[in-house]
């Protein structure tokens, strides 16, 4: 048992309990499958909506196929809220999840996607993990791609930038 202060320790776990949160994030925007999976606890559940429900080892399985396909994709967590009891916590996050479909000519789109996570955390050996997810389903919206950096105001030669990519071909990968 530490003798740190209780307050200071709620601080210290709900940033542990937050930094889960992002890291899988970032590992569903890069397809970086061992990031996502390092957030959940091997015998976790995860039901993602209507979508799946079963053992989160099966979901990071599906994961591990899909996410490396799919479109560019920016997660951005809002409004977290944890709430602290002892060894367990509930994590309410909104989720905003931008794509970019179809990058390969075909008829691409953006889809704009809100959802909430209500996640059980554990801390099991010191460290925190989710234990069980459910997904929320908010909102979603597409449209098509009108990529015009900021009509011309960034660049107009898109092909100068650095984009966002897949794991390894991200500047994550290169730090």
């Amino acid at each position: 048992m530490s003798d740190r202060d209780p307050e200071v320790q709620a601080l210290l776990d709900k940033k542990a309990i937050e930094e889960v949160l992002v890291l899988a994030l970032r590992g569903c925007d890069r397809a970086d499958i061992d990031l996502v999976a390092a957030s959940y606890h091997d015998d976790a559940f995860e039901d993602h909506g209507g979508t799946f429900a079963g053992p989160a080892s099966q979901w990071l399985e599906s994961l591990r196929t899909r996410l490396p396909k799919a479109g560019l994709m920016n997660h951005v967590m809002t409004n977290l809220m944890i709430e602290l009891s002892g060894d367990t916590a509930v994590a309410e996050s909104y989720i905003t999840t931008y794509t970019r479909t179809n990058l390969d000519g075909g008829d691409g789109f953006d889809s704009a996607t809100l959802a909430r996570t209500v996640d059980r955390f554990e801390k099991r050996a010191g460290k925190w993990k989710i234990a069980r997810r459910t997904l929320v389903w908010e909102w979603n919206r597409e449209t098509p791609i009108t990529e015009t950096w900021a009509r011309g105001g960034i660049t107009s030669d898109p092909s100068i930038l650095r984009r966002g990519g897949k794991k390894p071909n991200d500047a994550l990968y290169q730090a």
